[in-house]
């Protein structure tokens, strides 16, 4: 059992992990450090609290976890487990830039005989041949010998209380059977689903690169029916519930793919597919299928204030929902903002509203500057964009909201719509 363990990033991935090892080996004298450039979120770590809710206040406070942004902290592990992000650029490319910062930082400060796992999302090749090379470079060590590579994706699902990491199988894989032991013998300790072994961590990589991506294609077909099914007057969740009664239709419905994976994954596979000379169909075409959601929802909006006679320039809009999710505060990659764009673009400046988003991200990420939610009043239309349990709670308070005659946008077909005023003109995808 390594007896240093340090874990690199620690946002929604890498603060579970760090929890867990930390809960769960500290009785076998396991010191677990948790190691993060950004100096503010390691400074509410240590004051015990996570503003992601991954985990809650008492655990935090309870776990034994030690919180690090100095890097030297580093230099006393013998396996190190990398999560940092693994964003896409403005042209949709894979962007290694946070995993090629992991591993300037760690080079130097890499003892002889260390592990480093990375649980990043890549495209098959990344670890051993891209991140190996650059350990190497900035450690002086050789790869293979003087220090080992493993991989065992990430699989947290912001928000979800019931998939949780100790109840998801965990893929681990090496580029050695001594390593290999190594991350039995850590992740085993931690996760109570048990470990699956693949055979190389080439397969490793690929099989988490295509979890999203099947994902992201059925809910493009989801997202692609529901265009077709509203041109024929046709509401899509009666046509799924009536199709989910067959026992092999997948429950998938159609919204926005936002968030830090279902809607970045893709673009690793299908970039490593095109440096090898093939050109991604199905799977580019389901990409540009769900980005299209949100101008296509702001055009419906448009479309049905016109068809109450409510000028669009003039309209009073209300959006309700920033974060990519319900019930998180997760703003990355949301497509609400593409609402808010394609309105604008028809002279309509609508209100937003979050009670979970943090304005400052908002207005970073954005350029957006989030309303109170008491200023989403006497609204021509609302736009219901993230079901948080709070929205729900109280259908009557978004019915109020809106004006006689007006428009009500249930992006996610949350609301029970025969409890819905006549009067008020409902729509859902």
């Amino acid at each position: 059992m390594d007896a240093n363990i340090a874990v690199v990033g620690l946002g929604y991935v890498g603060l579970p992990v760090a929890v867990a090892l930390a809960e769960r080996l500290a009785s076998e004298g396991v010191r677990v450090t948790g190691y993060d450039i950004a100096a503010g979120r390691v400074a509410q770590l240590k004051a015990g609290h996570d503003a992601t809710h991954e985990i809650d206040d008492n655990r935090l406070a309870s776990c034994g976890l030690a919180f690090s942004d100095d890097p030297a902290v580093l230099a006393d592990a013998t396996m190190i487990i990398v999560t940092v992000p693994t964003p896409i650029t403005e042209e949709r490319r894979p962007d290694l830039s946070p995993l090629q910062r992991a591993c300037e930082t760690i080079g130097p400060r890499l003892q002889k005989g260390a592990l480093v796992v990375f649980e990043s999302t890549v495209f098959p090749g990344v670890t051993e041949d891209i991140c190996g090379p650059w350990l190497a470079a900035h450690s002086g060590l050789s790869q293979g010998s003087d220090f080992a590579l493993g991989y065992s994706p990430e699989r947290i699902n912001p928000g979800d209380h019931v998939h949780r990491l100790e109840s998801i199988t965990k893929i681990i894989a090496a580029d050695s059977e001594p390593a290999l032991e190594r991350m039995r013998a850590v992740y085993g300790r931690i996760v109570d689903a048990g470990l699956h072994e693949a055979p190389s961590i080439k397969v490793a990589e690929a099989a988490k690169v295509i979890e999203n991506t099947q994902r992201d294609l059925n809910i493009a077909l989801m997202n692609e029916i529901a265009l077709i099914f509203d041109r024929m007057g046709l509401a899509t969740r009666d046509v799924l519930a009536a199709a989910g009664t067959k026992w092999n239709f997948l429950p998938f419905t159609p919204g926005l793919v936002g968030g830090h994976c279902i809607g970045v994954d893709p673009f690793y596979l299908t970039a490593a597919a095109e440096k090898l000379g093939y050109r991604p169909e199905v799977i580019l075409a389901g990409r540009r299928i769900n980005d299209a959601m949100g101008q296509a929802i702001a055009q419906k909006v448009v479309k049905l204030l016109i068809g109450q006679g409510v000028s669009p320039c003039r309209a009073r809009v209300g959006v309700m929902g920033l974060t990519f999710k319900q019930d998180v505060p997760d703003i990355r990659n949301s497509k609400v903002p593409d609402i808010l764009d394609e309105l604008r673009e028809y002279g309509i400046e609508a209100l937003v509203s979050d009670p979970l988003a943090d304005p400052e991200a908002a207005r970073r990420e954005y350029g957006l500057t989030l309303s109170p939610s008491s200023a989403l009043v006497q609204l021509d239309a609302l736009v219901l964009a993230v079901n948080h349990a709070d929205y729900l709670a109280n259908p009557s308070d978004l019915v109020a909201r809106v004006r006689a005659g007006g428009v009500l946008v249930d992006v996610k077909s949350a609301l029970d719509r025969e409890g819905l005023p006549e009067e008020l003109v409902y729509w859902s995808l």
